[in-house]
């Protein structure tokens, strides 16, 4: 699976080495997961298709982590306190969700990828893992997950359910009409995406 985002330009974040995960409402902290926290919680593999909104999809991907809900259950959350949250990235990226479609049973807080931690590539060292939704909203280099009361905004091209089943791709274009010049966009969003985390790398 390449290193893919709509921001190809922008080398990966520098995280740290173990997960750190604060859990907000309305922007004030509540509490802060630890790589320790979520390996009490049991870890388990999970196999997935991904599928990128601009139509690559890659099938029978091997996720290890814990459902997400799991881990809300485990700091008093066993149900959504809010209708709303968004996930907040290391390189400051976020996805808006509705709470009952980050409590979905496929959802997850993953670590590894078949079997390898994460790397910068793909994530690390925690990604929200959404396989009933397209890509943008499996948010990688995962820092923070906010709940809301109200539905946040969410960015330009971002629809809030965003699920593949119903090839819902954009807030306002059929997603049909957009699968032929997002196909187009692959090659050198790629190239640029790869290129970039070379140079993090070198850097």
């Amino acid at each position: 699976m390449p290193r893919f985002t709509d921001i190809p330009h922008r080398p990966p974040p520098t995280m740290p080495g173990e997960p750190r995960l604060e859990i907000r409402r309305e922007g004030e902290l509540v509490t802060v997961l630890t790589a320790a926290d979520l390996r009490v919680l049991g870890p388990r593999e999970h196999t997935a298709d991904f599928h990128c909104v601009t139509t690559w999809s890659v099938t029978g991907l091997v996720w290890t982590g814990v459902p997400l809900r799991e881990v809300l259950a485990s700091v008093g959350m066993p149900e959504p306190p809010t209708p709303y949250l968004v996930a907040r990235a290391g390189d400051r990226r976020k996805a808006a969700f509705t709470a009952a479609d980050a409590y979905a049973d496929d959802v997850l807080l993953a670590t590894h990828l078949n079997g390898a931690a994460l790397d910068a590539r793909h994530g690390a060292p925690l990604r929200l893992v959404s396989p009933s939704q397209y890509g943008y909203k499996s948010v990688k280099h995962l820092i923070a997950i906010d709940f809301r009361a109200d539905q946040p905004r969410i960015m330009a091209k971002e629809h809030l359910r965003a699920r593949v089943a119903l090839e819902e791709r954009h807030p306002r274009l059929p997603g049909r009409a957009l699968r032929l010049p997002y196909r187009l966009l692959i090659p050198p969003t790629a190239h640029l995406a790869e290129r970039s985390l070379s140079r993090h790398r070198t850097g």
